[in-house]
């Protein structure tokens, strides 16, 4: 029996399962809704639609949510803090900001009490020297007293353990003696970088995510080895890569956005396999629209990211712009008669109002279905019989075309224009408002509803073609299985370029290279390749924002040859330049940071192998009426997964298949490439 791979991303709405069987070239997809409070029931619900022995699983790959979601619900553990005397304050005033801009209160709340934020003498100082030793006892004692109020995790976070970690390992040794769980972070441990907020941010969500997180995790695990699964269980990171589930369960903060994430490097690589290096990607599920770009081949990564107001993770993420318009959202009319979409999303229960599950109010879904754009006969997801079309059409009519004095029709059309104007506007924040040329790129929509919209944000957006993937509604599920193995590393460094000690420097990259080698050799899974590489963190004196500096750096046989200043100075100009456009004269050259990141390259498959034939007709399987504009139109319906490599079906049209619907709009056309991804472009016109 030849082993599977599964990719499992678990999204609000929407469990999604991508199955690859590597020898036979074949691959099966599942959509289910996603459970709740538990997420573990929906993904072994999707796991087992198609697999029902679980020892012919080889790997499981996971991207969750379950982080993101106790960070936005504040539903982590309750967690204690012992930090340096004087500094219990610092997760509540953050950077001075607020929530709001303009006005005179901003209420924030840390997920740490301050009660349960102790405090105990000890002091280093910022180049490392130890002023006061750490109070052992008075570690001992704050330990005990957050055990009796109840506290299940606790961070040690004290001022400048990143230049001298000494005080917090003591500290941090003690109280894994007396502390009876795995829950404890140390600063040092999670982000041994200056700025003390992010830092004692950073490690407090750590903290406060490990007994959700870790338990999470360890229950999933069990019920697949109790299934008796023996292959390699791994998450998906924030940053694009996968981690060994004792490392997710060591550091759970960067799991956050771990499904998004995995959208964008499937999207990556299917786009580059098509021919397109340029992409903005739109990932459309039940509860938001996430955007991301994909420039020359590569993701924009983000070295920080607020979860939400005060929560702020300082950890390299790959790049996501959300809003909450994805198909669950809801349209409502305000007080002074402006149609709005979201946040608020009707989610998997009770669902849009074509679900019939209880929800009276009218969503972007409900919108596409009175339109004929959905096939009520046939919903994704496969829980439901049929969708409820006059429910749909009556709930629209209640909420928004009564209130703005349109008809029914008119106002479904308005509910799609708004939704298609904010989608639009969050493609043109990481696209056009960067720079960067939108009839160079390409749009790629997946998720259960990004191609409904592809032909709307073409024309909105000025982007010349959209590429929807051949299976968009479980793109983040195949992104699981194709996502390499990476580890990220920071070091603060602080020095001047001109008396740097290059043997220290050497010493941090020489323990970053070894810990993520030893982290790749612990996996289980086979590499293709192990790459290594080096950034710095530079600026001149007296500037508070750094560019990020690559280091090219020779290994021999394990050893990392260290770079000397003369090629650190020229390395900063370059990136200085290209980013400035000139260099400082007499500007003094700063190090703060060294990042590493060591990567091993899992094997992809070959896309084609999932292209459907080159012989065959592409013939509608139906025709319907379907509304755009201010017109019903006649629209072929088509199975799109039968479609034959090389057929144009120009629009109107519907392609349908069990994890999405796509959309060609009456002037555009969509062509099947050579992996079976549906280009959708202009009509060609005759000569």
């Amino acid at each position: 029996m030849s082993k599977r791979m599964i990719g499992v991303d678990v999204g609000g709405t929407f469990t999604d399962v991508f199955v690859l069987n590597e020898a036979e070239g074949t691959a099966t997809v599942a959509k289910v809704p996603t459970t709740r409070p538990d997420q573990s029931g929906g993904f072994l619900d999707g796991i087992g639609r198609d697999v029902s022995d679980l020892s012919e699983i080889a790997v499981v790959v996971h991207g969750t949510t379950a982080g993101t979601n106790a960070l936005l619900e504040r539903k982590g553990a309750k967690t204690g803090v012992i930090c340096t005397q004087g500094l219990r304050d610092v997760l509540e005033m953050r950077r001075r900001d607020r929530p709001r801009t303009w006005g005179l209160r901003g209420d924030f709340e840390p997920v740490v009490d301050r009660r349960n934020r102790l405090e105990v003498p000890e002091r280093t100082l910022a180049d490392g020297t130890i002023r006061t030793a750490v109070d052992l006892d008075a570690v001992r004692a704050a330990a005990r007293q957050l055990q009796e109020d109840g506290c299940e995790a606790a961070a040690i976070l004290f001022a400048n353990a990143y230049a001298n970690p000494a005080n917090e390992a003591a500290a941090v040794s003690v109280l894994r003696e007396v502390w009876p769980n795995a829950h404890v972070s140390a600063s040092h441990e999670i982000l041994p970088e200056i700025r003390e907020f992010e830092r004692f941010s950073t490690t407090a969500l750590n903290a406060y995510l490990q007994p959700e997180v870790s338990g999470y995790l360890g229950r999933l695990e069990n019920a697949l080895r109790n299934g008796g699964f023996d292959g390699e269980f791994m998450i998906v990171q924030s940053n694009g890569g996968v981690m060994a589930v004792d490392t997710a369960c060591r550091l759970p903060v960067r799991t956050a956005l771990s499904g998004p994430a995995a959208g964008v490097i499937a999207a990556g690589y299917i786009a580059g396999s098509a021919g397109f290096e340029n992409v903005i990607t739109g990932d459309m599920g039940g509860t938001s629209f996430d955007v991301s770009l994909i420039s020359e081949g590569q993701s924009m990564l983000s070295p920080q990211t607020s979860i939400d107001f005060g929560m702020v993770v300082r950890t390299p993420m790959i790049e996501i712009t959300t809003i909450g318009a994805g198909g669950g959202s809801i349209a409502w009319v305000d007080k002074g008669g402006l149609l709005n979409i979201g946040p608020e999303s009707a989610g998997s229960n009770p669902g849009p109002v074509a679900y019939g599950l209880g929800n009276d109010r009218p969503t972007v879904t409900d919108a596409n279905v009175v339109l004929g754009r959905i096939d009520p006969d046939n919903p994704i997801g496969g829980k439901l019989e049929r969708l409820d079309v006059d429910a749909a059409a009556q709930a629209i009519e209640t909420y928004v075309a009564q209130p703005l004095g349109l008809s029914m029709l008119e106002a479904a059309e308005a509910i799609l224009t708004v939704a298609n104007s904010r989608m639009a506007g969050a493609i043109r924040l990481v696209g056009i408002e960067r720079g960067f040329d939108p009839k160079r790129f390409a749009f790629m929509p997946f998720g259960g509803g990004g191609a409904l919209h592809a032909g709307a944000m073409l024309a909105e957006t000025g982007i010349a073609r959209a590429i929807v993937p051949r299976y968009p509604g479980v793109t983040s599920a195949m992104g699981c299985v194709i996502a390499d193995m990476r580890q990220d590393f920071v070091q603060t460094i602080n020095t001047l370029v001109s008396t740097l000690d290059e043997t220290a420097l050497a010493g941090f990259m020489q323990a970053h290279a070894d810990e993520g080698m030893a982290l790749l050799d612990a996996s289980r899974t086979r590499f293709e390749a192990r790459e290594l590489s080096f950034e710095l963190d530079m600026a001149y004196i007296g500037q508070t924002h750094t560019v990020s500096v690559p280091i090219a750096v020779e290994v021999n046989d394990g050893t990392v040859q260290p770079p000397t200043q003369a090629q650190i100075e020229s390395a900063f100009d370059t990136a200085y330049g290209a980013t400035f456009g000139r260099l400082l004269s007499n500007g003094v050259r700063r190090i703060l940071n060294l990042r590493s990141a060591v990567t091993g390259k899992r094997p992809k498959f070959d896309l084609a192998t999932l292209a459907p034939s080159t012989s065959g007709v592409a013939a509608p399987i139906a025709m319907r009426p379907v509304h755009f504009g201010d017109a019903w139109h006649d629209t072929a319906i088509y199975d799109r997964l039968s479609l034959p490599v090389g057929s144009v079906i120009t629009g109107p049209a519907i392609l349908t298949q069990p994890d999405t619907t796509v959309l060609i709009e009456p002037d555009l056309q969509g062509r099947v490439d050579a992996f079976g991804n549906t280009i959708i472009e202009p009509q060609e016109t005759p000569a």
